[in-house]
């Protein structure tokens, strides 16, 4: 088993992943700019780490788990950032979800330090995280991606091999594209529900019986908007990022995503109002205000 892991990055998904691990016998070491989230960590036999060079010196393993393709390779390829501490053998295992072209620069200059480089992006929600019911979508060869199953094994449920080094992000990228759509459709659908007098109810039962159910209405809203629970698992600004980073890739292949662009407006507009910082379950108080309604709730 592998001792010594460095976790940088505790966020609503971070926190819960590097939490598994530390139970699961692995020697953690945290690491985020709120240095008050490692404490969990710290509680459950774990170190705190001060700076992401003092998390990797030693680590046999650094995950990376953070918001966005700048924050992933300041850490990664910056001054004093990962290769510039890592030991020589050591495997990066990147779980963010950034532009696939960005995975590729990070892989091959982990490359050319002789560290090796595996992407797993994380799929489902915090609730998952929390219950260790993530999935996980794996881009490694073989040798690899035998050395982080162990470890994914301990933080989630569901392990997806994409293919070789870079298939982990793009599977994620199509993975949100479709999500992310879901949710607006979805949440337009409540909407338009409760604008013609529907009670929630009655959507939820009638929408969950036929082949309109989807995750995105019936987990996500129902645990989340829908009991009043709009504090950020996701935000949509974020959402807008995912949704963003899928646009530029089909634009990059000369596809059009018709559909998708008119979401990825939503989105746009949505973080551009005071639902930005809110859960992304929270496009359905957004298309309610946009309707001049109250939005639904569920009994309590």
């Amino acid at each position: 088993m592998t001792t010594k892991i460095a976790y940088i990055g505790l966020g609503a998904m971070g926190l819960p992943l590097a939490r598994h691990l530390q139970r699961a016998g692995y020697n953690v070491t945290a690491f985020d700019l709120d240095a008050n989230r490692a404490d969990e960590i710290v509680a459950l036999g774990g170190s705190k780490a001060n700076s992401v060079a003092q998390a990797t010196r030693g680590a046999e393993v650094i995950i990376t788990c953070l918001p966005a393709t700048p924050h992933v390779e300041a850490v990664v390829l910056g001054n004093d950032g990962v290769l510039a501490n890592a030991a020589p053998g050591a495997l990066l295992l990147d779980m963010s979800t950034i532009d696939a072209n960005g995975t590729d620069r990070v892989a091959k200059a982990c490359a050319e330090n002789g560290i090796a480089f595996v992407d797993s992006p994380i799929g489902r929600l915090v609730l998952h995280a929390e219950r260790g019911e993530s999935l996980f979508m794996v881009g490694a060869d073989d040798g690899d991606f035998a050395r982080v199953e162990p470890l994914l094994k301990a933080m989630g449920k569901d392990i997806y091999r994409c293919g070789g080094t870079g298939t982990g992000s793009r599977m994620k990228l199509v993975n949100n594209f479709l999500l992310l759509t879901i949710a607006e459709v979805s949440a337009e659908a409540v909407a338009l529900g409760a604008k013609l007098g529907l009670d929630i109810e009655t959507i939820l039962k009638v929408t969950g019986g036929t082949t309109a159910q989807n995750g995105q209405l019936h987990t996500l809203m129902v645990n989340k908007v829908l009991k009043g629970d709009t504090t950020p698992g996701f935000t949509i600004d974020l959402a807008f990022k995912d949704m963003t980073l899928a646009m530029t890739a089909a634009a990059e292949q000369r596809m059009g995503l018709p559909v998708g662009a008119a979401a990825h407006a939503v989105y746009g507009a949505a973080r551009a109002s005071e639902f930005s910082n809110q859960d992304y379950s929270a496009l359905l108080d957004f298309a309610c205000s946009n309707a001049a309604i109250v939005s639904p709730r569920t009994a309590a």
